[in-house]
């Protein structure tokens, strides 16, 4: 089997350090198996996605070295894959429209708590006749779901995944709750688009941050319904600032484009990243 593996980047922003570090850990081992690595540009927030953004992504990576291989591809154009997944499960009975806005969500004193956070309390599940003229999402209706799996003997479901580090991991869907797998200002959630491109791209090794960790027990189902098959998951550990704060986008994190621009050599940097040398202040951690 040829290893392949993809770094897919939102380019709601500039890339910083956390990107890079996983960028070369996908591209290094499909390199190290003599495999592939593919670019995804996941392009489908519109209201914050900019060209800018994905000209820099493309010059970070080149910078640091890191080459692909084939054209880079574009969640915007897949569209089609992710309607044919939800009118798949929209035939199986497992989605509903959700009218929902986050602040109904938190304001329910019945919303019970996952590990991410406040789990939808149901509120439109069953509704008769909801009117898809006002905006809504689609929701996974995860106690149907699960009741569509293959029971197995003493009438168990046994859903599983490996991840490289954590080894057999039996997955728990249920603890995400009745997921988002379509937005209201967007075609398809992260759940759903991630899922459906990395098997119509025959991904065979997911590389990335520990922070996902909870999210692959969504992906495993979504695969198991659908049909898909699972790829090896190879969760990494995350970057964190001196405040211990993991480095993201939403909280300034330094951007790969400012050391570009001001004469860093990338390939360098890649290569002490690649060596566990990591900048004074920035450390490697958990979730």
């Amino acid at each position: 089997m040829v290893i392949h593996t993809r770094f897919a980047p939102s380019p709601t922003g500039r890339l910083h350090l956390g990107h890079a570090w996983s960028a070369i850990q996908a591209h290094d081992h499909a390199r190290a198996h003599g495999g592939r690595f593919t670019l995804r540009i996941e392009d489908i927030d519109g209201t914050r996605s900019r060209p800018a953004h994905v000209e820099a992504i493309l010059r970070d990576l080149e910078w640091l070295g890191l080459g692909w291989d084939g054209a880079v591809t574009w969640q915007s154009r897949r569209l089609h894959l992710y309607e044919a997944a939800l009118g798949r499960l929209r035939g199986q009975g497992l989605l509903y429209p959700c009218f929902c806005t986050r602040a109904d969500i938190a304001a329910s004193a019945s919303a019970p708590h996952g590990p991410e956070g406040a789990l939808y309390p149901g509120t439109c599940r069953g509704l008769e006749a909801p009117d898809l003229r006002r905006p809504h999402c689609w929701r996974l209706d995860m106690a149907r779901a699960l009741q569509c799996l293959p029971q197995h003997a003493g009438g168990e479901t046994e859903l599983c995944w490996r991840d490289a580090h954590a080894g057999c991991v039996r997955a728990d869907p249920a603890a995400a709750g009745d997921v988002v797998l379509a937005r209201k200002d967007a075609p398809a959630s992260y759940h759903l688009a991630v899922t459906v491109d990395d098997a119509a791209q025959g991904i065979t090794d997911v590389v990335r941050g520990v922070d996902l960790f909870a999210a692959t027990h969504v992906h495993r189902l979504l695969q198991a319904l659908l049909g898909l098959p699972t790829p090896e998951y190879r969760h990494h550990p995350l970057l964190a600032g001196p405040d211990g704060t993991r480095l993201a986008k939403r909280h300034g994190a330094p951007s790969l484009e400012a050391m570009r621009l001001a004469g860093e050599d990338g390939r360098a940097l890649a290569e002490r990243l690649r060596a566990g040398q990591l900048p004074v202040g920035i450390a490697a951690t958990g979730a």
